[in-house]
């Protein structure tokens, strides 16, 4: 398994790593940990969670994934074993996650009952790289639109500085070594670079954002910043939610498939995803690769990647999708991707 620098922390991360957001909905407490231990036997020594884990999100549901984490930790006495990553919630109407029913934001309270909580669940007492998992402020991410007109999204925010300094605490207390942005724009992830450096605060590790065959635009901008400044892309949904190993082509719903559940898959299915989706899985097959592997791969394959994040809710998916490390793409076949792009840019933004 391939190492490669996580920003400039000094840490190095598995090329690929382990996501758990099904672990407490879709897969149980017993095969989560049949995951972790097959992951780690693997090479994977980086896992990523969040306290708004396990998907969709619920009240009933909340903290779950960590909660099986930290029975794995206790259970294997693995902790020193595995490079953790979690998140906090960025800012939301959703009010489950504090104390007193309110609504999420990134202030000093609500980020240290997180953290405090988050500790708690995971049975240790550090977080390896902890994460903003969407910013305080408004912006267009997700399955939202991404077109940013300005007065779209004016509202209350928490100073980035602030912010900042409430996650220095945490380095200062040991609670947390490193810090990484999830769902940022590269006016944000400039500016917290910006701020940290002129104010001495942790200095953004990663980026965590979605990256696939269908959804390219962290190529945009991003991708120079991660070369230029070391902050490293930890791609998710590098198979866009499962959509690109076919499984959902001309409306198929497989039992126990994530859309089928839970009806969540929305932004793989808008205008053109289809006919994109179709032509990379016949491209795959044209040269003999199963489409998650090498879509999979082509995720490996770029320089601006610190970590693929993969996700599985069975044992046989995990193994096909650890076992794309072993596929090289060939520059014809790139080509050939590239020319997919050029003609279906970015149906799944």
């Amino acid at each position: 398994m391939e190492l490669r620098p996580l920003g400039r922390t000094g840490l190095k991360v598995s090329l690929l790593c382990l996501g758990t957001m099904t672990w407490g909905q879709q897969n149980t407490e017993a095969e989560g940990h049949e995951q972790m231990d097959y992951a780690l036997d693997q090479g994977i020594n980086f896992f990523d969670t969040a306290e708004l884990y396990s998907i969709p999100p619920k009240a009933e549901t909340q903290g779950s994934t960590e909660r099986i984490i930290g029975t794995w930790f206790q259970s294997r006495k693995s902790r020193d074993k595995v490079i953790l990553a979690s998140k906090v919630i960025g800012r939301s109407v959703m009010d489950w996650f504090r104390d007193g029913r309110i609504p999420g934001e990134l202030n000093r309270a609500q980020m240290t009952e997180a953290l405090d909580k988050s500790l708690k669940r995971l049975q240790t007492d550090y977080i390896d790289l902890y994460q903003l998992h969407w910013p305080d402020r408004a912006v267009p991410w997700g399955a939202n639109p991404t077109v940013y007109k300005h007065s779209d999204y004016v509202g209350p925010e928490n100073p980035i500085e602030e912010i900042l300094a409430v996650l220095g605490d945490f380095v200062k207390a040991g609670k947390i070594r490193h810090v990484g942005l999830s769902n940022e724009s590269a006016w944000g992830t400039m500016k917290f670079l910006q701020v940290s450096e002129a104010r001495g605060l942790p200095r953004v590790a990663s980026v965590q954002n979605a990256y696939n065959l269908v959804n390219r635009t962290y190529e945009t901008a991003l991708a120079e910043i991660s070369m230029r400044e070391d902050v490293g892309l930890l791609a998710y949904s590098p198979l866009a939610q499962g959509y690109l190993t076919g499984k959902y082509l001309n409306g198929a719903r497989p039992a126990g498939a994530r859309t089928t559940l839970f009806n969540r898959g929305q932004r793989y299915e808008k205008p053109g995803a289809e006919e994109a989706i179709s032509r990379y899985v016949k491209l795959a097959r044209e040269w003999g690769l199963d489409p998650a592997q090498m879509a999979l791969a082509f995720v490996n394959g770029q320089p601006f990647v610190a970590s693929n994040i993969i996700g599985a809710t069975s044992m046989e998916q995990l193994r096909t999708d650890i076992a794309s490390v072993g596929v090289k793409l060939a520059p014809e076949l790139l080509d050939a991707i590239d020319g997919i792009h050029q003609l279906h840019m970015n149906p799944c933004p």
